[in-house]
């Protein structure tokens, strides 16, 4: 639970957390305590049931603009509110009148093949990140570990080390003298060491085992060639796809896909290989067919060594290679072989961790099944934990992939099929005998798990949970796995079935889920149109409210339930999330309030509180959340005045963060 006493809100607005808080304090205290106290307590309750302020009695069934869609009793402004927070990241100033002029079914099938939709204007923003275009290869060949880059130096990796530290600690003063001359906020603790090119990222500080943390924005970030710009680069255009893009649905199914098809950033060489897998295995085939993207995954170098496939061999044909081996080596007089690489040595016994002190690189561990990606294929990826396989299916798909491997992976991480390693015996998988041969006994479990009903059923129950609700209704789910089997798994028919279905526009489903933070922080930048040249700041304000991009350490990824990111912590940093973005102290980010407000709102602060629950909101805001917010309009903060000082200026970035901080608009 919140505290009762009042928070003081330090100098630059945000909450804090100080022991030493005196409940005398006035106003101010009481903005931030009754603030958060109302967002802990709404975002608590069920969904809530909101009515529109304005166009109440107006039905949908009379705008031309819903016209082909089964809108039922929402209003014109509420169908189109829906459609842009669910099928996307939510309204931009502008959107909603764009939408009425063309026709919200217009929208929704330009929404459906993005192919047919101008999105050059990304592309351009999307040059500043010249990583995405790098291979894996490339990629480790510019951003090599510190013991590389060490070595390409001629020096010791204690020496690198000791420069590059001493390099960061002149950033980090620079940085803290930019920021108490220009008031700029960040989530605390930030600074240039978080692109470390030194750190050991299987220890992060602040953060959980392996995580990898990213640097202040304040340096030019384009210098430095350590691993952790990867991944850094990564989040920056997700955020900046997630706020500029055209193609919003498709962002939103990228987004869905690589949380399904998850893949840690922090587990050993996957920082180098996820931006591949991203670009390569995902997007490509977000809305095509899913067996075309199971494939993709499945033969990615990243899924690949992330669930430790690259290591699974069949037991008697690795013994049978080792033993040619070192008869060859008997022959030649050698003793062993080499280990230089560019990624750091990698023993298959430290899963991904070559700082493991108990490896060792001079004697080849014994390989056999792994059944790691068997197992999280048929529970995650297709059939579900309710699929119907048994352990015996699992054993028997992880032998058809054996030999699923990765070419060369210290040089050359690029998948790889070894006949030699493969398991060549009969395998049967959910009643089926396989004996294709070679790859294609692992190609034909990804035919018979992609067209498998449970399938049909585990994939669009997902998709519907995400797009719908928490516990979407059944009828709907049936429905969306009925098109799933007809059309051959056709990501994109399914979408159709979901979204022309009345399930989709009820007022069960309206505003009744919760946003991520990836969801909620790119959602505010789109809402307050702001301009963001380095969306360095929002990806650690995403990682602050408890969502680190590309960082979800099981294979699962991050839930999409409310249980999940309802919690006092979480929610009073969306809080200061949203204060901060109003008031202009994220450094490169820019907001212009005046233009989106009114200039009537900046000498009335109940005008300016109407404007943003009508433009941030739609108008949707409940009794008890419009009640709160009016109590503090006579707050100095707001007023900036005191007692009977006449209003000169008031505060919009306080009014238009708080009503961003609601709990109308954590929930789309």
């Amino acid at each position: 639970m919140i505290r009762t006493t009042p928070r003081k809100p330090d100098r630059r607005g945000s909450f804090s957390k100080s022991p030493n808080e005196d409940p005398r304090k006035g106003p101010r205290n009481s903005l931030n305590r009754i603030a958060a106290m109302f967002l802990l307590a709404a975002m608590a309750c069920a969904a809530p049931c909101l009515l529109s302020a304005k166009d109440r009695n107006k039905a949908a069934s009379s705008s031309k603009a819903l016209k082909g869609l089964p809108t039922g009793s929402l209003t014109e402004d509420q169908a189109i509110l829906q459609a842009l927070n669910r099928l996307g990241f939510g309204p931009r100033p502008g959107d909603m009148e764009r939408i009425k002029k063309m026709g919200l079914r217009n929208w929704i099938e330009q929404q459906l093949h993005p192919e047919s939709i101008d999105d050059s204007a990304l592309q351009a923003r999307l040059e500043r990140f010249p990583t995405l275009k790098m291979s894996s290869t490339q990629l480790l060949n510019e951003f090599p570990t510190p013991k590389v880059a060490a070595q390409r130096e001629g020096v010791s990796i204690e020496q690198y080390r000791k420069e590059q530290q001493e390099r960061l600690r002149s950033i980090r003063q620079s940085i803290r003298a930019n920021n108490e001359n220009n008031g700029a906020q960040g989530p605390r603790n930030s600074a240039a060491g978080d692109m470390d090119p030194n750190a050991n990222t299987s220890k992060a500080k602040g953060g959980a085992q392996g995580q990898i943390r990213f640097g202040n924005p304040m340096f030019n970030y384009e210098q430095i060639h350590t691993p952790g710009r990867i991944v850094a680069e990564l989040s920056m255009a997700k955020m900046t796809r997630a706020i500029y893009s055209e193609r919003q649905l498709n962002e939103m199914m990228v987004d869905f896909w690589y949380n399904h098809f998850n893949v840690y950033a922090a587990k050993g060489p996957d920082r180098w290989l996820i931006t591949a897998y991203e670009r390569d295995a995902i997007r490509p085939h977000a809305m095509g067919k899913f067996r075309d993207l199971l494939e993709a995954t499945a033969k990615s170098p990243a899924m690949l060594f992330f669930l430790d496939n690259w290591l699974s061999a069949d037991p008697v044909a690795w013994n049978r290679l080792q033993q040619e081996r070192q008869f060859r080596q008997q022959r030649r007089g050698f003793g062993g072989m080499g280990t230089n690489s560019r990624f750091p040595a990698i023993d298959p016994r430290t899963n991904g961790n070559p700082a493991n002190p108990g490896a060792s690189g001079k004697q080849i561990p014994k390989r056999g099944l792994n059944e790691n990606y068997g197992r999280e294929l048929m529970e995650l990826h297709t059939l579900g934990v309710d699929g119907g396989y048994t352990q015996a299916d699992v054993i028997n798909v992880a032998k058809a992939f054996t030999g699923w491997t990765i070419r060369q992976p210290r040089r050359d991480p690029e998948f790889f099929f070894n006949a030699r390693l493969h398991d060549n015996s009969v395998k049967t998988v959910l009643g089926h005998r396989i004996h294709a041969g070679g790859m294609k006994d692992g190609e034909e479990v990804l035919d018979i798990l992609a067209r498998d009903p449970h399938t049909a059923h585990h994939i669009s129950f997902e998709l519907a949970q995400r797009f719908v609700s928490d516990n979407p209704p059944a009828v709907l789910v049936d429905r969306m796995t009925q098109t799933f089997l007809q059309s051959d798994g056709d990501i994109r028919e399914v979408l159709r079935t979901m979204i022309y279905s009345p399930e989709f526009w009820s007022k069960a489903a309206y505003q009744a889920k919760i946003k991520t933070p990836f969801e909620l922080v790119a959602s505010a930048a789109r809402a307050v149109g702001a301009e963001v040249n380095v969306p360095f700041l929002l990806v650690q304000w995403t990682t602050r409210i408890g969502e680190p991009l590309y960082q979800c350490v099981p294979p699962n990824g991050y839930s999409d339930t409310a249980d999940t990111w309802v919690n006092t912590g979480a929610l009073l940093n969306r809080m200061n999330f949203s204060l901060a973005l109003t008031a202009n102290r994220l450094r490169g980010v820019h907001v212009k309030l005046g233009s989106i407000l009114g200039s009537e709102a900046a000498t009335d602060p109940h005008v300016a509180l109407d404007r943003a629950i009508d433009v941030f909101l739609g108008g949707d805001a409940s009794a008890q959340t419009r009640d709160t917010l009016e109590k503090q309009l006579s707050d100095p903060q707001i007023l900036q005045a005191r007692l009977d000082d006449p209003v000169k200026q008031v505060n919009t970035a306080m009014i238009a963060g708080l009503v961003l901080g609601s709990p109308e608009f954590q929930r789309r």
